[in-house]
This record gives C-alpha cells, sequence and structure tokens, in this order.
C-alpha cells in the first residue's frame, strides 16, 4: 500500500514534472514565436517603407517627365499657332495691298470713263450739229431736184421703184429660166446615169423566136405515115392539137404553124414521140398528145416558178404562176416574152435601189407587167387590159396592177413604181438586138411614118432615121415661122401616138432654113 502510494506519488511528481517542463516549453517557443513574428513584421514594414519610398520617387519621376512632355507640347502648339497667325497676318497684307492696287485701277478707270463720256458728249453735239447741217443741206437738194425735174419726192420715189420693179421682173424672169434650164439639163444627166448603172448591171440573153416550130424526120418515108391513109392521121393531129402541119418537099422536115406558142410547143412533142414510138394511128395520137400536154403544163410550171425565183418574188398566185409559164413560149418581135419580163424586173429594181424605192415592189410590177400575153390567144382584148383583169382576179397589189396598166401610156403614171416599169419596159424593147421584125414590116412602118409627117400643111420633106427612132421634117420657111415649129411639131408626136403602133418612142425634128442672096455689081 505504502509502495502503492509512493508509487502515485512518484507518478504524480512526474507528471508534474513533465507538466512544468511543457509549460516552460511552450512558453519559450511562443517567445521565440513572437521574435521571430516581430522581426517578420518589421522586415515587412522595412519593405514596405522602401517600396512606398521607390513608388514616390518613380511618380515624382514621371510627374517630372509629363510637366517636361506638356511643356514641350505647349512650347509646339505655341510656335505652330504664332507660325498661322504670322502668315494670317501675311496674307491679311497681302489681300490688303491688292484690295488698294484695285481701287487705285478703279478709281483710274473711273476718271477716264469720265473723260471719255466729256469726249463723247462732245462729239455727239458735234455730231447733232453736223446732222442739222446735213439735213439743211439734204432739203435744199431735194428742194433743187424738185425744181429742176418737175417731180416731187413721192413722184420720184413711186418713178423709181417702179422702173425697179420692171428691172427686177426681167432678171427674175431670166434667173427662172436659167434655174428651169439647169435643173432640166441636171435631171437629164442624172436620169441618164441612172438608166446607163441599171443597163450595166442587167444583162440578159434573147432567142429570137417565130410562129413555126420545125421537126425533124428520120426519112421521107416517115411524111406518109403521118399523113396516114386518105390524110386520117393528119387531120386527127391537127384537129387535136389545134395548130397547121405544113408538109412540103422539104426534105426529112415537117412545119408546125400556129400563133398560139403552147399549143405548137405540144404537137412538136407529140409528133416527136409519135416519130420515135413509130406507131402512129388515131388512138396512139391522142395518147401521145395527153402526155405531151402534160409534160408542157410541168414545164410550164417548173419554169414560172424557175422565174419567181429567179426574180426574187414570192407569194403569188398559182394561176399567175402558170401564165408566166407560159410566156416561155410567147415571143414579141422576136424576143421572148418570158426573158423580156425578167429583164424588164431586174431593170426596175435596179433603177428603183438607185432611186432609193421599194427594190421588191418594183421588180414584182416589172416581172408581171406583160402578164396578159400569156392571154391575148385565148381572149380577145389588148394583153394590158387582159393582165390587169387577170392579177386582179388573183388579188394583186394596187401599185402592181396600176403598173401593169400604165406600163404602155394607156394611162397616165402615178406612182414611181409605174414610171419605174415603164422605163424598164422601154429600155428592154429599144435594147440593141432585144427585138427584130421582117424587112417588109419595117419599111412599111418607115414609110408610114414618113407619110404621116408629109401630110401636114407646109412640110416639104421628112427622113425617118434611126431604124424609125427619129423622124426630120423639113418645113417651109414661107409657110411655117419659128413660132409656129413648136405648134407643128406637137402636132406631129400627137398624130404619131395616135395612128401608128411603135416600139420604144420617135423623136420628132423640124428643121427650117431661110436663105437670102444678092448680086453685087
Amino acid at each position: 500500500m505504502i509502495h502503492a502510494w509512493i508509487l502515485f506519488i512518484v507518478i504524480g511528481v512526474a507528471a508534474a514534472a513533465i507538466v512544468a517542463a511543457a509549460l516552460i516549453g511552450f512558453r519559450r517557443g511562443e517567445q521565440h514565436r513572437k521574435q521571430v513574428a516581430e522581426a517578420a513584421i518589421g522586415s515587412a514594414e522595412t519593405r514596405a517603407a522602401q517600396l512606398l519610398n521607390d513608388a514616390i520617387a518613380a511618380a515624382e519621376s514621371k510627374k517630372k517627365e509629363a510637366i517636361l512632355e506638356a511643356k514641350d507640347e505647349i512650347h509646339k502648339q505655341r510656335t505652330e499657332t504664332e507660325r498661322e497667325l504670322r502668315e494670317r497676318r501675311t496674307e491679311v497684307q497681302r489681300q490688303e495691298r491688292r484690295i488698294l492696287q484695285r481701287e487705285e485701277t478703279l478709281d483710274k478707270r473711273s476718271d477716264n470713263l469720265e473723260k471719255k463720256e466729256e469726249a463723247l458728249q462732245d462729239k455727239i453735239k458735234a455730231a447733232d450739229a453736223r446732222l442739222e447741217e446735213i439735213e439743211t443741206v439734204k432739203k435744199s437738194q431735194f428742194d433743187m431736184l424738185e425744181r429742176i425735174s418737175g417731180y416731187t419726192a413721192e413722184q420720184a420715189r413711186d418713178h423709181l421703184l417702179h422702173s425697179l420693179e420692171a428691172d427686177l421682173t426681167h432678171e427674175k424672169a431670166v434667173k427662172v429660166m436659167d434655174f428651169e434650164q439647169r435643173t432640166r439639163e441636171e435631171s437629164d444627166t442624172l436620169a441618164r446615169e441612172i438608166i446607163a448603172t441599171a443597163i450595166q448591171r442587167c444583162a440578159a440573153d434573147h432567142s429570137a423566136e417565130a410562129t413555126v416550130s420545125v421537126v425533124p424526120l428520120p426519112n421521107d418515108e416517115m411524111k406518109g405515115r403521118i399523113i396516114g391513109r386518105e390524110g386520117r392521121n393528119i387531120r386527127t393531129l391537127e384537129t387535136i392539137t389545134g395548130v397547121d402541119l405544113i408538109i412540103d418537099d422539104t426534105p426529112e422536115a415537117i412545119t408546125v404553124s400556129s400563133f398560139d406558142p403552147v399549143r405548137r410547143e405540144v404537137a412538136r412533142l407529140t409528133l416527136e414521140k409519135l416519130i420515135i414510138d413509130g406507131r402512129i394511128h388515131p388512138a396512139r395520137i391522142e395518147e401521145m398528145h395527153e402526155k405531151s400536154r402534160r409534160e408542157v403544163d410541168t414545164t410550164v410550171k417548173q419554169t414560172g416558178e424557175h422565174a419567181l425565183l429567179e426574180a426574187g418574188v414570192n407569194n403569188v398566185h398559182p394561176e399567175i404562176v402558170k401564165l408566166l409559164g407560159k410566156l416561155r413560149y410567147r415571143t414579141s418581135y422576136g424576143q421572148n416574152v418570158l426573158n423580156h419580163s425578167l429583164e424588164v424586173s431586174f431593170i426596175a429594181g435596179l433603177l428603183a435601189a438607185e432611186l432609193g424605192t421599194d427594190v421588191k415592189l418594183a421588180k414584182r410590177a416589172g416581172l408581171l407587167h406583160d402578164i396578159g400575153k400569156a392571154l391575148d390567144h385565148e381572149v380577145e382584148g389588148s394583153h394590158v387590159d387582159l393582165g390587169v383583169d387577170f392579177a386582179k382576179k388573183c388579188k394583186e397589189n394596187e401599185q402592181v396592177l396600176h403598173a401593169i396598166q400604165a406600163h404602155h401610156g394607156d394611162v397616165e403614171p402615178k406612182t414611181i413604181t409605174a414610171c419605174l416599169v415603164q422605163a424598164a419596159d422601154a429600155i428592154s424593147a429599144a435594147r440593141p438586138g432585144a427585138r427584130r421584125e421582117n424587112l417588109q414590116s419595117y419599111i412599111k412602118r418607115l414609110e408610114k411614118l414618113e407619110e404621116l409627117a408629109t401630110s401636114f400643111l407646109g412640110v416639104e420633106r421628112s427622113f425617118a432615121i434611126q431604124a424609125g427612132r427619129e423622124v426630120r421634117i423639113i418645113v417651109k420657111p414661107e409657110q411655117i415661122s419659128d413660132d409656129q415649129m413648136a405648134l407643128l411639131a406637137r402636132e406631129i408626136a400627137q398624130k404619131i401616138e395616135k395612128d401608128l403602133e411603135y416600139p420604144g418612142q420617135i423623136k420628132v425634128n423640124l428643121i427650117r432654113e431661110s436663105r437670102a442672096s444678092e448680086i453685087a455689081k
């Protein structure tokens, strides 16, 4: 027990010692930490003070730099402002000098104007004085002229105006005549140039045909076969074809005669087919005639279409196409009518192009102007009237109808197209080699022309020259005066137009000669 208490006491003492040692260590550690903390705080305060001092020094330095920069900027601004002020002051001074110079100049001008005005007033006064003097002299001269001439001023002015008016009337008449003559010459020259250009640009061939066709035979024995027993074959041929077959002494040939060219062509083809076939009898003749007629109809249509294509004309009635094809077999004075129509179409188109008018319309009217010649063997009437009626039925253009009607002068041409077709028709017909006529018809036509010219009173002789395109008439000077010649020429021209038929135009020239002779002794 005692030991336990001793042990307990020892243990308590030891524990107390340990507690005391711990308290002592704690106090020492606390002191040490306090010392360390105080040292750290002092170091931090020192560092803070150092940083504060550095910041204050840096701020002072920045402040000084900013102040220096501000001073520099203020100095620059002040310098720039002073420079601008100097420049503006200089400019103001220059403007002031300029204004002063202008004021001086204006003052000088004002002085000059005043001087000139004074001089002008002096001149005006002098001029007024001279004018009064001139008026006085003029009045005295007028008074003297009135006394000398016996006319007043009004009477003299009226007399002068009347004389001047007479002179001006004469001058005006002379000018008008000169202008008309010059215009006529220029228009003639221009017309010749246009026509020559059109003719040079158009060259068409012409084939001379007649009213007969010759069919060659392989031998003369074929003539008998064509005539047939008791002439039945030839009668059948003439009846069916409507032509005349001339079988004469011409060796190995038969002549087919007809004024209808289409019938003549059908008959020629029929004969050629019969000769090739060799079987000649009425039934075969009818068969071959029908076949030939169909071939000719086909050829007619193709020819018409080709003519339209060549002329550049479209939208044409089919019946007109057929008539154009028939013109291939029609001739006028030896000139193929289809070739003539194409040439008229080309020339009219070229003339229209030269004049700047409707080329297509001129070519269309020129191509259709002789369309009536394909009908004049079938219907009575002139080819002009027949062509107009047929084209009207086919609803052709009114200008084309008028051109057809006027191309031979039956009516007065009222459109430029009609005039161009009329001129182109005359050019095509009058070209050298375009048409021909036999010698008897030629001589008879010239004789009629000379007889007609000689039939007038006062005509001594007449001569038809240039193939009948001109007639020269010598008149009796004691019966026909110079003034009467123009009237007589007009009467003869009208008589020729009325009584004669001729291609183109005829020029009438009258010649009057007076001679006076005396013998000196």
